[in-house]
């Protein structure tokens, strides 16, 4: 009897080890497979891009601005407005453009007028001469006034290298990164051209902030 009482321990000790070691092949096995990984790290998709559409879609509302991948970041972007040169604007009378300001940076506040009139932005000739012949994506970064979610309305004039035809967003408050591509020709522009954007395309008189507009050549 005295025997058998003697094994016990080390039969109890051999039987716990044998357990931490199973559940420690258990956990690793989970780790190795993705039980714990995030909804993010489990998505095999390609990353995200923030919302485009085709010409005169509509895009519904995001919760959330989706994040940029590397490439994007990555980018050598050229820019075509930012608040800090309004002079480049150009509002119809029954319409309104002004500089503000507040935590999440200097924007433009645009509102189309009740005709539906746009507001332009000039893109500078020199850099339509830089992506004449090439693969061009531009990026409108915006938000609606709070709680005031709009659709916006965005055409080009680019003169000799065509336009992008007509896109539409739907623009919530949440900063976010509104992508357009444009294949140009390879013509020499003979002036500079226009983005046009219509802040509320129900025409309702809903403004939206107009943080930056940019565009990259595509590799």
């Amino acid at each position: 009897g005295g025997g058998l009482l003697a094994r016990l321990p080390l039969t109890a000790i051999f039987l716990g080890v044998t357990l931490l070691a199973a559940v420690g092949i258990g956990l690793y096995f989970a780790a190795q497979t993705g039980v714990f990984k995030s909804a993010a790290e489990l998505d095999t998709a390609p990353p995200q891009t923030p919302p485009t559409v085709e010409d005169d879609d509509f895009t519904p509302p995001s919760d959330t601005a989706s994040p940029l991948d590397s490439g994007e970041t990555a980018r050598d972007w050229i820019n075509v407005f930012s608040p800090s040169d309004p002079a480049l604007v150009s509002a119809p009378s029954d319409a309104k453009a002004e500089v503000m300001q507040d935590d999440s940076g200097s924007f433009l506040r645009i509102r189309s007028g009740a005709s539906g009139s746009a507001i332009s932005f000039d893109v500078g000739q020199g850099v339509l001469e830089k992506l004449a012949g090439k693969h061009a994506t531009f990026d409108i970064i915006a938000r609606s006034e709070e709680g005031k979610d709009t659709q916006i309305s965005v055409d080009c004039n680019f003169g000799e290298l065509g336009d992008c035809g007509r896109k539409r967003y739907a623009v919530g408050h949440e900063r976010n990164e509104y992508l357009f591509d444009v294949r140009f020709p390879d013509k020499r522009p003979g002036a500079a051209g226009t983005i046009a954007i219509n802040s509320d395309f129900d025409k309702q008189g809903k403004s939206v902030d107009i943080y930056e507009i940019r565009v990259s050549i595509v590799p």
